[in-house]
């Protein structure tokens, strides 16, 4: 079996120069057919043994960018406490070209996927061919298939794995919930401890 840390920078390689997230399956398959191995092939063990050191290789202060598994893959991504510095560069600028309604429609799709327009409709109260057919386009949702269950068989949307690399997560699970995401805005209810029952006249 192949040494590890040979594998290291091969590993590191892929990537960095890959345009999407690779799987730790897709990343063993790309450095057996760059090294040429055959009957000593790296193990998928070796792979995430490898991932492990090139993790805790960029976890130092030293580095400004991370390995990280985000979008369905592993990736590097500029570490949290530099992203007020290069959003000076890009900003918000892909969520400020989502409209309110297309937002809105993307909520619902990541929470409630996979989820038909009807279903959408219901939710927001208005039709949401427009921002659907946005949200396709900029490749956020895909066409996951049809309800076979409903009248007509209508298509069903999903989030892509663009949705998922560009929010940094890597299922539906990775959500967070809307106790957490309204977390500051809860108030506890008031205990009354020492109420009594109202007396009858």
């Amino acid at each position: 079996m192949p040494d590890v840390s040979s594998i290291v920078p091969h590993i590191e390689a892929l990537i960095f120069a890959s345009d999407k997230p690779l799987s730790t399956a897709e990343l063993t398959d790309l450095v057996n057919n760059a090294l040429g191995f055959l009957e000593d092939r790296v193990a998928l063990e070796q792979t995430e043994a490898a991932l492990q050191a090139i993790k805790e290789k960029y976890a130092s202060e030293f580095y400004s960018f991370e390995v990280v598994q985000s979008g369905g893959g592993w990736q590097f991504l500029t570490k949290k406490e530099f992203h007020k510095t290069i959003a000076q560069l890009n900003g918000d600028k892909f969520l400020k070209r989502l409209s309110p309604a297309s937002l809105e429609t993307l909520a619902i799709i990541a929470y409630k996927q996979p989820v038909t327009k009807g279903e959408i409709e219901s939710i927001r109260g208005v039709s949401s061919d427009y921002a659907v057919q946005k949200l396709l386009e900029k490749e956020l949702i895909v066409i996951a298939g049809r309800n076979e269950k409903l009248p007509g068989h209508p298509l069903v949307y999903a989030t892509s794995r663009n949705f998922m690399d560009y929010f940094g997560i890597n299922s539906s699970d990775d959500l967070p919930t809307i106790k957490e995401v309204l977390a500051e805005q809860l108030v506890e209810p008031t205990a009354i401890k020492d109420a009594l029952p109202e007396q009858e006249a």
